[in-house]
């Protein structure tokens, strides 16, 4: 069986135009990703892009020259009036390479030498379902397989009792924005390739743990008669997907040991909860999975994904955005410090962002309001990078003085993942899978790797 599955897993990199003497020619600096997906879209005027201007004009009407022909949703678009809201919260410049953060983020903020914040990302989506899957796989519909599911299929995983792809869902406020399973699905590539999600409180891998009654040695001896049946079947009828169910029965039963070790944190010294703080003790806060996501790339897990629910602010940014910040701010700071001191840093790529961004101006045409919201922005908002081959300490790219376009060094969804892969050692533009025909990539037929963030 394991020459079998070994041989299919040669073919399969072949079919992606990897194999052989295509592999990669450059020397690739991150090993695997932990991506800090903040969804429902923050707000880049609250977090990292400090725009002291629109305290100038703070409740004036937004110039129509400005909004230009900016798609706006059902919940603006019948707006009479567009006032400028300044951010209520102050900037700093923090560290060496004098970044400037607002107050909402002590703990980034004392970290900010470490990161690369991009504020020139755009997105030609203004939805939350569709820029969320356009994030994850390029592709604003669904259907084509997640970023980390592409990275799992072109690299593997560097430990064998894990999945390459593991995925934690973490709750911010309440939230009615759905998060599906398709945003972590493989869909045409190889099923083994598509997410594992690990849950919070109980099983962390849900069917894990054998039922009542049933031994280790009777689940063993049922594998193994599932694997013969398996074989003939694909003798009959070649299926490559049988052997891909045959491996994730394998997967699961040696993760049956490697899981409860990973997730039992009771081992860590209190300077780690000294860290992340107390919340990382509670199975499924976001604290607790980024202490989670440190174990993962220690030992070997290629793509870590963290989704943190609550982001959307279209009422109340005074309050929303203060309570989001808290809920992450210490975990993603801790995550990058506690890489660093264990020297994972350079060799994993931190990414931290949401969907798309905030409108400088009001939902709502009230600006004296002491409650105000921000509509969904994709023509520019700020995500940030970290270690991985990253220059530190930066900012790319520019908006103009209202925070409503981009000025300078636009970066692109498709040129984010191209970055990536090439961080990773991998051309974006031969990471390919043959599906009814077409020869497909993560980056559809778009992407640029941005050379001027690489160290």
């Amino acid at each position: 069986m394991a020459g079998g599955l070994g041989a299919a897993a040669l073919v399969d990199l072949e079919g992606a135009g990897i194999a052989g003497n295509s592999i990669p020619k450059t020397i690739p600096k991150a090993k695997r990703v932990i991506f800090l997906f903040q969804h429902g879209g923050p707000s880049q005027m609250e977090t990292f892009d400090h725009k002291p201007f629109l305290e100038t004009v703070h409740g004036s009407e937004m110039p129509r020259s400005v909004i230009g022909d900016q798609r706006l949703t059902g919940m603006t678009a019948g707006q009479l009036a567009f006032p400028v809201m300044a951010s209520p919260w102050k900037f700093q410049a923090h560290g060496q390479s004098g970044i400037e953060v607002s107050s909402l983020l002590p703990h980034t903020a004392r970290v900010v030498d470490e990161l690369c914040v991009i504020r020139s990302m755009n997105t030609p989506q203004i939805d939350h379902d569709a820029a969320a899957t356009f994030m994850q796989s390029c592709l604003q519909f669904p259907g084509r397989p997640s970023a980390g599911a592409w990275v799992s299929y072109g690299l593997g995983s560097e430990n064998r009792d894990l999945p390459a792809y593991v995925v934690m869902v973490s709750n911010g406020k309440p939230s009615s924005i759905p998060i599906y399973d398709r945003m972590w699905g493989s869909s045409f590539l190889p099923s083994q390739h598509q997410g594992v999600r690990f849950g919070g409180a109980g099983e962390a891998v849900l069917y894990l743990n054998n039922p009542p009654g049933t031994t280790s040695a009777s689940r063993r001896a049922t594998l193994e008669r599932l694997a013969e049946m398996n074989a003939l079947a694909h003798e009959r009828v070649g299926d490559p997907e049988i052997l891909a169910r045959t491996a994730q029965y394998e997967l699961a039963f040696r993760m049956q040991t490697s899981v409860p070790e990973l997730t039992d944190v009771t081992d860590e010294p209190n300077s780690t909860f000294a860290l992340y703080g107390d919340e990382a003790r509670v199975p499924g806060s976001y604290a607790h999975n980024c202490l989670l996501a440190r174990r993962l790339a220690e030992r070997g897990v290629r793509y870590i994904q963290l989704f943190h629910r609550g982001w959307d602010a279209h009422f109340d940014i005074p309050k929303d955005m203060p309570r989001q910040c808290a809920q992450t701010d210490q975990g993603t700071a801790a995550l990058l410090a506690d890489l660093k001191q264990r020297g994972l840093l350079d060799e994993t790529l931190v990414v931290w962002g949401g969907e798309f961004g905030r409108s400088t101006f009001s939902q709502g045409s009230n600006p004296s309001a002491k409650k105000f919201g921000r509509d969904h922005h994709g023509r520019c908002f700020t995500m940030w990078l970290a270690g991985g081959g990253v220059k530190p300490g930066i900012c790319f790219g520019e908006t103009d003085q209202w925070c409503f376009n981009i000025a300078d060094k636009p970066v692109s969804v498709h040129d984010l993942y191209a970055t990536m892969l090439k961080l990773m050692g991998v051309d974006h533009e031969r990471l390919t899978y043959r599906f009814q025909g077409r020869d497909y990539r993560l980056t559809d037929l778009y992407g640029k790797a941005v050379s001027d963030i690489m160290a």
